[in-house]
């Protein structure tokens, strides 16, 4: 089952805007914060997810996760870093792109001042014991960073289905452990009586 895409964020970017350009930084996402996707599940993100996806993948930065990029890691406008904290964004927009001027009064009043990113979660742990569950992600594959008007923290359709998905995926890997279990066993059976 090929797990949905996932938007999370909610922290506020710095925005400094002068005659160069516009820089933007933050982080578009915190370490071993604890998060309620819309009473479905809690998650925590751990030092480290992003690790292998920094570098391996062309990251875009937009706005609200979608339209044309106005960064990119590939061309080198948009850094970003794993540090103690979370993922760090850093870039500088060019101020005669017309998009760039578009958003700039909105980001300078505030209207489009939170972080977010789009991810799927590659490795994943779930304790269903507590409720709501707590889903601990430990690796993702990042699609974009983006500057949004509202964080995705309250997106629960997208919870419940990575929810589902993730708890269906959990079985079927039990299942597929149990069998191999049983066949093992059933194969040292019939060789101790050959």
């Amino acid at each position: 089952m090929t797990q949905q895409r996932e938007k999370r964020g909610g922290i506020r970017a710095e925005v400094r805007a002068d005659e160069t350009g516009v820089k933007v930084s933050g982080y578009a996402a915190v370490f071993n914060q604890e998060t309620n996707i819309g009473d479905y599940f809690r998650e925590v993100i751990l030092p480290g997810a992003f690790r292998n996806a920094l570098g391996s993948t062309d990251v875009p930065f937009l706005i609200n996760h979608s339209g044309l990029p106005l960064a990119r890691t590939r061309s080198g406008t948009l850094k970003l870093t794993e540090d103690s904290h979370g993922l760090r964004i850093e870039t500088e927009l060019d101020g005669g792109d017309p998009d760039v001027q578009r958003i700039v009064p909105k980001m300078r009043r505030g209207d489009l001042d939170k972080m977010s990113f789009s991810f799927r979660a590659v490795k994943q742990r779930w304790d269903d014991t507590q409720t709501p569950p707590l889903r601990t992600v430990e690796e993702v594959e990042l699609y974009d960073v983006s500057i949004v008007t509202e964080p995705a923290y309250e997106g629960t359709d997208i919870g419940l289905r990575s929810l589902e998905a993730s708890r269906t995926e959990a079985r079927r890997q039990h299942n597929a452990a149990a069998f191999a279990r049983r066949k093992a066993e059933a194969e040292n059976r019939f060789r101790k009586i050959s």
